[in-house]
């Protein structure tokens, strides 16, 4: 059994606080438009977003299953809970700082060098689909692990808390948390490309603009109060 510290409440909010994200979203609009261009209709553009979402979920899926396994395996779970609680604080009062001061001194984002990275891999793949069109959608897979992996300063510290709070229990019980965690995580990406299929796309990167700020301030009040409630759950005032 998992412990009485995790609730369905927090696995959804925990993944609905990393998917809305001005990360997630802005690196997806940026791909999405780069799918557009290089593919040559609307429904190769739906093939590509939706073969991209699925591996985003399956990467973000074995990542956690390999960190749910070694804090278990290693029994280092009551360390990582400590430290990821504290890393949970500290994240969501740098994501409420950007609410007030968006982009001002250290924020979380990707990890450094990766938007170049990124637009350089996109050209290659361009490149490579003028060529070998079926090796270009497989390279747009590659390209899913790769931003999962530059992501995580920015995108990670949900995750990683939930993580914290399923090695207190069982490994096998983890497993349905850790599917739904991730569908819901992939939810907005499904969303957005939809809205890019049906021809509304164009204010996507507007409201993304526009709710930043609102976008941090909730991850950021999540992350506090998710991380105040692990300390307390060791440690209860009352």
């Amino acid at each position: 059994m998992i412990g009485d510290n995790l609730t369905l409440g927090i696995i959804i909010a925990a993944a609905l606080a990393d998917s809305v994200n001005p990360c997630v979203f802005g690196v997806l609009i940026f791909l999405l438009a780069f799918l557009t261009r290089i593919l040559k209709n609307r429904n190769q553009m739906l093939a590509g977003g939706l073969w991209y979402s699925a591996v985003v979920y399956a990467a973000y899926l074995a990542l956690g299953f390999g960190i749910l396994h070694a804090a278990i395996a290693l029994e280092v779970a009551t360390a990582f809970y400590w430290i990821i609680a504290f890393i949970a604080i500290i994240a969501g009062l740098i994501e409420i700082k950007d609410f007030f001061w968006y982009g001002r001194g250290f924020t979380l984002q990707m990890i450094p060098g990766g938007a170049e990275r990124l637009k350089f891999y996109t050209q290659k793949i361009e490149q490579l689909e003028e060529r070998y069109p079926i090796a270009s959608f497989f390279a747009i897979g590659l390209l899913g692990i790769f931003v999962v992996l530059v992501e995580l300063p920015c995108t990670g510290a949900p995750y990683f808390a939930v993580l914290a709070l399923l090695a207190q229990g069982e490994y096998s019980s983890a497993v349905p948390y850790l599917l739904l965690y991730n569908f819901i995580f992939v939810l907005p990406l499904l969303a957005i490309i939809g809205i890019v299929y049906i021809g509304k796309g164009e204010g996507v990167e507007k409201w993304r603009i526009r709710y930043r700020g609102a976008m941090r301030l909730a991850t950021g009040l999540f992350l506090v109060a998710l991380g105040l409630y692990m300390v307390y759950s060791l440690y209860p005032i009352f």
